[in-house]
Parts: C-alpha cells; structure tokens; sequence
C-alpha cells in the first residue's frame, strides 16, 4: 500500500468515526442506554446495521488495506445518513464509484438559475444528463433560430430528429457522431435508468446514424471548440463552445457560446 493509500483509508477511518458519533441510536430505533461513554453509534451497532462483522467494521475504521464492496459502501452512506456532499466525500476516501451519483433528479436547481442564463449576453443553456434543456436564454433561441419553443426541449432529439438541426449545425454529421459519445460518457452511471433507455430506443428507432453510433461504444468528454452554425437569416457564424458543471447539480452543465470572427481559419 503506498504512502497516500495509507493516507486515504486513515482520513476514511477519521471520517466514519466522526460520521458515527453524529448518529442517534434513536434514529435506528436502537435503546439509549446508560452505559454509553461516546455519543453516537457504537461500532457493534453499525456493523449490525449494515450487516457485516464488527471486526469487518473495525478494520475499516482502522484504515486496514481491506476491499469493502460498493455494498457496502452504500449500506454506511445510508446508516450513517451522510448528506449529498459527504456521501461524495466518503465514496471518494473509498476510491469507488457511487451508483447513486448520476440520480440527482430530486435535488432542487439553484434559485435564481433562469435569471442568472437570460443575464448572459452570448447564447448560453443549461443540459441535465438526458440533455433536456433545463433553461436557456434568448440570444441562443436566436441562433437555434426559434428552438426551443413550445413543447419538447431536448437537445439529442433536436439534433438527431429535427430536420432543421441538419441545416444549421456545420458539418452536422461529424457534430453528431461526437455527441453520441459525449452522451454515452454522461449516462454511464444511469444505463438502467427507465428514463434514459427509453430515450436511448426512440433515438435508435427514428435515427439510423444515432443507432450506428451508439453500437460503437465510442466515450469521449463534451468539450469546448469552435462551432459553425449556417443561420437562415445571419448567414455562417461561428462561436466558441465552453462547458461547466454545476456545484449543486454535478448531473447538470452550463455550456456558453461566445461569438468568434467567422472569418478566421479554423482552429
């Protein structure tokens, strides 16, 4: 075990130490009783509760280099009732990935989230991870030339089912093949989510590119870049596309677009 291994399960152990003692015995219906020197949970009843030995428990806490399954890793998220960011946190110290990560559906979007895309000057949205648009602003439903508008307002079905998305995306099949593989990255948390399959069957039913591109099991990251648009009205323009994640919605991006001289060699 190297030096930050070391490292990493000592912090782990600090953690759930703390995380225990935060933990009434009341919250699991277990007695108080009066023989309790610490506050919180004991390591016998935390190892009860998540079903594993007390001495399996007590390594961890120790910072032994055991394995712990993803099991069990989610069984002391939920006895220890960790919140969102330290659940992150523990999953982190664990060097395994959450499964709950991607199902962030329930967490609420920042207050003020509409005002704060519509203040952007350059055409800017927001994309939860099927790639529904969450908000937008109206410099981009100028460039999108109307879209979106009334009804569906999800950017994969745009590209692959709207003939329009063929006109004004540059190179639209190129753009698309990539998006594919961006989508894939997004979703590889969620490959079982009903959501996510039935837009993933809609796409490969109605598109034979997204359906080609899907079966290659092509992931690449949703990077910046320029993008060529043909307007119907403005003629060729160009932007340069940034992306970022969202603190409070990791499963949601900001991606702005900030207008470059069309006349320029690309990049």
């Amino acid at each position: 075990m190297s030096r930050d291994d070391a490292a990493r399960r000592l912090a782990l152990g600090a953690f759930l130490r703390s995380a225990r003692a935060r933990v009434s015995p009341a919250d699991h219906g277990l007695p108080a009783g009066l023989r309790r020197r610490t506050p919180g949970l004991r390591r016998e009843e935390i190892a009860q509760l998540c079903e594993i030995s007390s001495t399996w428990y007590t390594w961890i806490e120790q910072g032994r280099d055991i394995s712990v399954s993803v099991d069990v890793w989610c069984r002391l998220a939920d006895v220890l009732r960790l919140a969102r960011a330290e659940r992150h946190y523990l999953f982190s110290l664990a060097g395994c990935a959450d499964p709950l990560a991607g199902h962030m559906e329930g967490i609420p979007l920042p207050d003020g989230l509409d005002g704060c895309v519509q203040s952007i000057q350059g055409p800017a949205y927001i994309l939860d991870q099927a790639w529904n648009m969450l908000a937008w602003n109206a410099p981009l439903q100028a460039l999108f030339d109307g879209w979106p508008g009334q009804g569906r307002a999800n950017l994969l079905h745009y590209i692959f089912m709207d003939p329009a998305a063929r006109n004004l995306v540059v190179d639209w099949e190129d753009r698309a093949r990539r998006v594919v593989a961006e989508f894939r990255a997004d979703v590889a948390t969620l490959a079982g989510d009903p959501l996510i399959q039935s837009l993933v069957s809609e796409l490969q039913s109605g598109s034979p590119l997204f359906a080609h591109c899907w079966t290659r099991q092509t992931v690449v990251d949703r990077e910046g870049g320029l993008r060529d648009f043909q307007h119907p009205r403005d003629g060729r323009v160009r932007f340069r596309q940034f992306t970022f994640r969202l603190a409070i919605r990791t499963d949601c991006k900001l991606v702005m677009l900030l207008a470059q001289d069309s006349s320029a060699g690309v990049a």
